[in-house]
């Protein structure tokens, strides 16, 4: 359950003993890594930019429905939430492949395939955070950094009334009253808020080698901290009602338009994928130019399209994603999106968010018997602290970049507008098997982190 709890509330359960540790964010990951520490006796301090959790949980963001890999059934299990997870989920037990003009390819068994690593399994984002919330989650809304040294682990945050912000898409525009900034003091900074976020951007925008606040853009020889893929494609998502056969995913990698059907429990997740070009005809328009187009309609495809033409304002996600070249400044990381934000076309972004999550929180609670900043000027403690937010980058960086590199390679096959490559396409889809297109996803599956 969330509870609104202010940034000093929140501190006044912090022992003596204890580091301080500041929570950027309340989505996926951050709310994972908070309740991981918390599970192990520790206060983390856990802010969010929304004014309540309505709008924090809300369908109003992206990311509206989720599969998740076996690798999160560590997480789920240690914060003993398996039953409330199985009952907000659904088992994805089958593929559908269906070529650009609707028919079926292939059907594949995902559930054999993954059987012996654990449970795949379709749940909304919302579901998802309230199964990870479990029965107390501490969370400061209306809460934002202006201002950040990650040297010295001093945290500028605006709370309350003030922390406005208007949400236009993945780029949030921030207006901040600045009268009623508070300074406070944290041995480290997970900033887990979004690849766009204004806080992500204070950390990335420092020079990587002196940790000042000049943007390393300034310097021409310099790379930039951020790589990027802009695929020029976006899609409009919404729900559809659930059908018959909600363990099966179906996707159509069609000509110049992508639709995945994902289900959820109680409902189908529908995106609608097109070029940037064709987004002002609108969803409506842009449903019925598929319609036309596909020569075989199966009854979900039929009810998907139709969902999309209905749907009020869906929201439209454009495919762009996001990579930091460095996680770890000074006592100061990234987290989950912030780190790499994901094209969703592996299914696999939340997955590793957590399975970071879970990384991180061992290195961080190694540190619970060290004293904390705010209560020794010990500089052991932050030598320790670096160092741990360093060693989470070396074990998990990697990992989470050949997740990242998988899926844009697969962005670069589902999103194309020739007819000819479309067709080719569908004849590998026959002989190409459902292990062999998996193959990078079940290498991570079969080298799973180490956990403390």
């Amino acid at each position: 359950m969330i509870t609104a709890a202010t940034v000093d509330d929140q501190l006044t359960d912090v022992g003596p003993e204890e580091p301080r540790i500041l929570i950027v964010g309340a989505g996926i990951a951050g709310v994972t890594l908070a309740q991981l520490l918390r599970s192990r006796g520790m206060h983390p301090v856990l802010i969010d930019r929304s004014a309540d959790s309505g709008r924090m949980i809300g369908d109003n963001r992206a990311g509206y429905m989720l599969a998740l890999m076996p690798m999160v059934d560590p997480i789920i299990d240690e914060l003993d939430c398996r039953e409330a997870y199985l009952a907000a989920s659904v088992g994805i037990d089958r593929y559908v492949a269906h070529a650009h003009t609707g028919r079926v390819i292939r059907r594949d068994n995902l559930g054999d395939l993954l059987a012996e690593f654990g449970d795949y399994r379709g749940i909304s984002r919302a579901a998802l955070l309230e199964v990870l919330t479990g029965d107390d989650c501490p969370i400061a809304f209306g809460t934002t950094v202006t201002g950040l040294s990650d040297g010295v682990g001093m945290v500028t945050l605006v709370q309350g009334s003030q922390a406005e912000h208007h949400d236009g898409g993945q780029n949030q525009n921030q207006s901040i009253g600045r009268d009623r900034e508070t300074e406070f003091e944290f041995d480290s900074v997970v900033i887990a808020d979004g690849m766009n976020s204004h806080t992500r951007r204070l950390m990335t925008d420092k020079t990587a080698t002196t940790g000042t606040d000049k943007p390393a853009t300034t310097d021409p020889g310099r790379p930039s901290p951020v790589s990027s893929v802009d695929t020029t494609w976006g899609g409009w998502v919404c729900w559809a009602e659930a059908d018959d056969d909600q363990s099966a995913v179906d996707e159509i990698w069609g000509d110049g338009f992508f639709l995945g059907m994902y289900p959820v429990e109680g409902a189908v997740g529908v995106f609608l994928g097109c070029p940037d070009t064709r987004q002002p005809l609108g969803p409506r328009r842009f449903a019925g130019e598929v319609r036309s187009r596909l020569t075989e309609l199966t009854p979900r495809i039929d009810a998907c399209l139709t969902a999309v033409a209905e749907a009020e304002s869906p929201f439209f996600w454009p495919l762009r994603d996001s990579r930091a070249r460095r996680w770890s400044h000074g006592r100061t990381v990234l987290l989950g999106d912030a780190a790499a934000g994901f094209l969703p076309t592996a299914g696999i972004g939340a997955g590793m968010a957590m399975e970071s999550a879970g990384v991180l929180a061992d290195e961080l609670s190694a540190l619970g018997d060290r004293p904390s900043t705010a209560s020794s000027a010990d500089s052991s403690a932050a030598s320790g602290t670096v160092t741990a937010l360093e060693r989470f980058e070396a074990r998990q960086r990697p990992r989470v970049e050949a997740a990242h590199d998988n899926s844009r390679s697969l962005a670069g096959m589902m999103f194309d507008r020739s007819r000819f490559f479309a067709f080719v396409r569908d004849q590998a889809f026959r002989v190409i098997s459902i292990r062999s297109a998996l193959k990078p996803i079940l290498q991570l599956l079969e080298t799973p982190p180490e956990r403390m």
